[in-house]
């Protein structure tokens, strides 16, 4: 047996560390350049943090991931605020955690200002006129990407029907949807577990992800010999306390403006909407975004449907986790209600945006606070995740309704009685070619449509 240990497995080196001024401008920088989705933003975190940077290793990298992907919320914000906590404590998540989204919050928010106030322009009618068709392909090449993955058994096929069936056809809400799954899932673990087996799969999250042997890396600053600090290490204590700390915030802050503003105004009623879809998001933003159209558009009327859609758009052409659409329904919301008086719309829009925001990523951090300390000291324990399987399988048939929603808007966008749109059902088969057939990138797909609806306004 070779004497000789691997590079993971060595001692850590005291001398390389990372400051948290490295780090800070490092979630900066990753905050303004994290197009792609969470695919992309994953692949670029791996980049430049496991190989590049070498600042944790491979296993530490994905056991993170793995608690990441267990929970509802933005997978990727969670990792970059999960990682952040690793190498700098409690500063370093709210550093990451924070960095990832303000970018995109401030970006969105003056997207959304230019919409409302100057949306009529013919240029941005042109782009957003291109792009939309193009977001129906994107949002059905995400069902069929997490359909491979994830219906791989007759009973997850079924599962992913009826889920469709149930928000399309009787219009159950999504909570319900998601928690019948579940159950479903715990009967399926316990009767028939085959029916949850998946194939063994993993993420290529570079090009560069084997090396061989001889390559011998940098080692990782914190890699699988590595111990959390004392101050990070779990105790029931810290536990109960970052929970109590977590919970304290949010009824400060909810009281707060039910105290304001009442409990039925449009400022607490997008606090507690958020609170609740902030912890329905299992499977993504995609998955999220009909629950959030129930409520927003068809039960408050924050926003039209259009407007949802276009909302998506912009979301989808800016950098963030893709759940930040929310941010521009807040903003809408604040803007249409006048929340501030018909002379404040731009004061009330980034007030209403930034409460969105808060209550909808608040959870992401107390996940990672409350639970990463847990997370570090079982890492030699398998994560049980059955019931997700059936949760994620339901959330295919979700986002398939998602895509017919916005492809009837797009297609009839006066409404059934109007005229039907041939050249949006063009421009919507070839991104769907673009996607299925070539591969391309979402970024460069948006941006060919964005150009394209442009040209069209010009004739």
């Amino acid at each position: 047996m070779s004497q000789h240990a691997m590079p993971e497995q060595s001692a850590p080196d005291k001398t390389r560390q990372v400051s948290l001024r490295e780090a800070f401008f490092y979630w900066l920088k990753l905050g303004f350049i994290s197009f792609g989705g969470p695919a992309g933003q994953l692949a670029m975190m791996h980049h430049d943090l496991v190989e590049k940077r070498r600042w944790l290793s491979e296993q530490r990298f994905l056991h993170a991931l793995n608690y990441t992907m267990l929970l509802p919320g933005p997978e990727a914000q969670q990792l970059a605020t999960y990682i952040g906590w690793l190498l700098h404590g409690k500063r370093g998540a709210f550093i990451a955690g924070l960095l990832f989204i303000m970018p995109s919050f401030f970006i969105l928010s003056l997207l959304a200002w230019l919409y409302l106030a100057h949306g009529d322009l013919p240029l941005l009618q042109g782009i957003l006129y291109g792009i939309k068709p193009a977001i129906t392909a994107i949002v059905l090449f995400a069902a069929w990407r997490l359909a491979k993955k994830t219906l791989h058994t007759p009973a997850l096929v079924i599962l992913a029907l009826l889920a469709l069936i149930a928000i399309a056809g009787f219009n159950i809400p999504f909570p319900l949807i998601i928690a019948t799954a579940a159950v479903v899932g715990l009967v399926l673990m316990k009767w028939f577990p085959a029916q949850l087996s998946t194939p063994e799969t993993h993420v290529a999250l570079s090009d560069q992800a084997a090396q061989p042997a001889s390559a011998a890396p940098r080692l990782a600053i914190i890699n699988d010999q590595s111990t959390v600090a004392a101050r990070q290490r779990f105790s029931w204590h810290r536990l109960i306390l970052a929970l109590i700390t977590g919970v304290v915030i949010w009824l400060l802050t909810i009281g707060l403006l039910s105290t304001v503003y009442g409990w039925h105004s449009t400022q607490t009623q997008l606090a507690w909407f958020f609170t609740k879809a902030a912890l329905l998001t299992f499977g993504g933003a995609y998955a999220v975004l009909p629950y959030v159209y129930q409520a927003a558009v068809e039960q408050y009327q924050w926003l039209t449907a259009l407007q949802m859609i276009d909302g998506l758009a912009l979301g989808e052409s800016t950098p963030g986790p893709l759940i930040m659409v929310v941010t521009f329904v807040g903003f809408v919301a604040g803007w249409t209600q006048q929340l501030l008086g018909p002379d404040s719309l731009v004061q009330a829009g980034f007030t209403a945006a930034a409460i969105v925001t808060f209550f909808t990523f608040l959870p992401s951090f107390l996940f990672i606070i409350a639970g990463a300390p847990v997370v570090e000291a079982s890492r030699n324990y398998a994560l049980f995740s059955g019931p997700l399987t059936a949760v994620t399988a339901a959330v295919v048939g979700v986002i398939v309704n998602l895509a017919l929603f916005f492809g009837y808007h797009v297609l009839w966008p006066a409404g059934s009685e109007g005229q039907f749109d041939m050249i949006a059902l063009l421009l919507g088969c070839a991104a769907g070619v673009a996607l299925f057939k070539f591969d391309q990138s979402i970024i460069r797909v948006l941006a060919a449509f964005a150009c394209t609806g442009m040209l069209l306004s010009l004739f």
